[in-house]
């Protein structure tokens, strides 16, 4: 089995991998479809108008979710990676205005999410909870292409085919790359560590290095930092209520001003490490709860933990080498 780092680590938008970067990624993965060739199209047909539905999980929870955003912001040529967070609400909103959508390398297509999107609660899809379906019209709204994709958990989507496939091996392992230390549990990899003598880190660093070279291997883990820290620096500036409807405030902000002044004040704390690592997470849960970009740890969910204690151990520990 070779399961990636960067698939684990994924670069993204809160709040949900799942339920939003799915179904972003799906959107855009459909984009895709329309502009290749694996599909019939009829001879001289043009797409003109396109549909998405929403089923399942995803159409009871979408609101709450930004699943309809992400839809939008797909379809418009954006990636969970790519997206900046702070123009996505202007995008979303100037699509709802125009009614049509205009990626980067398509021709413009007729989309009102007013009556193009619908978040179908009555007719969930075989494969998944977590299922969408997107569809392309002529001008004449003759279908020309229809797909059925599934977010299956921690920003991973697979298409109708593919999850069969799946099911059919028994399991979502990575097809077709071979890797010096492959395991499919924890017992089997101890077992190689013990036997080659070396870490768990250095096996995955020569599994990954078949895959690409030592710098590219490099500067995909340090933007993977920087997204990280730069969540964490981003929750600890902001104020305010948080979007959803509940009314939740902000508090790692205050929280982190707090805690500075006791920390430079000497005050004895034995709880002190809790503390920061706590604010820290807070902050980047913040921020995922409020749609900015996160890294996916996975899910979205947990996407506060790892960060927290890199955050705390490079702060607090002279020790420690900078990324």
């Amino acid at each position: 089995m070779f399961l990636s780092v960067f698939d684990l680590f994924k670069i993204g938008i809160g709040p949900s991998s799942s339920h939003t970067m799915g179904p972003m990624t799906a959107a855009r993965r459909f984009l895709d479809e329309i502009a290749g060739d694996d599909w019939p199209r009829p001879a001289g047909a043009k797409v003109d108008r396109i549909a998405a539905s929403l089923h399942g999980s995803l159409a009871y929870t979408g609101i709450g979710h930004g699943s309809d955003r992400a839809v939008v912001l797909g379809l418009a040529g954006q990636t969970p990676q790519t997206v900046d967070p702070d123009l996505a609400d202007g995008i979303v909103a100037r699509i709802a205005a125009e009614k049509r959508i205009s990626p980067r390398g398509h021709s413009s297509y007729r989309f009102d999410p007013a009556t193009d999107l619908v978040l179908d609660r009555k007719t969930p899809l075989p494969g998944h909870a977590n299922g969408m379906a997107f569809s392309a019209y002529d001008a004449g709204d003759r279908l020309l292409l229809r797909r059925v994709y599934y977010s299956i958990g921690g920003g991973f989507v697979v298409s109708e085919e593919e999850l069969q496939r799946m099911k059919a091996r028994g399991s979502a392992t990575t097809e077709g790359k071979k890797v010096p230390y492959p395991f499919k549990n924890a017992v089997e990899m101890l077992s190689m560590a013990a036997k080659s003598g070396l870490s768990i880190a250095e096996m995955k660093r020569v599994n990954e290095e078949t895959q690409m070279s030592r710098g590219e291997l490099d500067a995909g883990l340090d933007g993977i930092w920087s997204a990280m820290k730069g969540c964490i620096e981003r929750g600890l500036s902001q104020d305010g209520i948080m979007p959803g409807g509940l009314k939740v405030r902000r508090r790692a902000r205050m929280l982190h001003d707090k805690l500075q002044e006791q920390w430079q004040q000497n005050r004895p704390n034995p709880l002190l490490a809790n503390d920061w690592l706590s604010i820290y997470a807070m902050a980047v849960n913040e921020e995922n709860a409020a749609g900015g970009r996160v890294v996916t740890a996975p899910p979205n969910g947990a996407a506060g933990t790892l960060p927290a204690v890199l955050r705390y151990w490079l702060h607090f520990h002279p020790e420690a080498a900078q990324p």
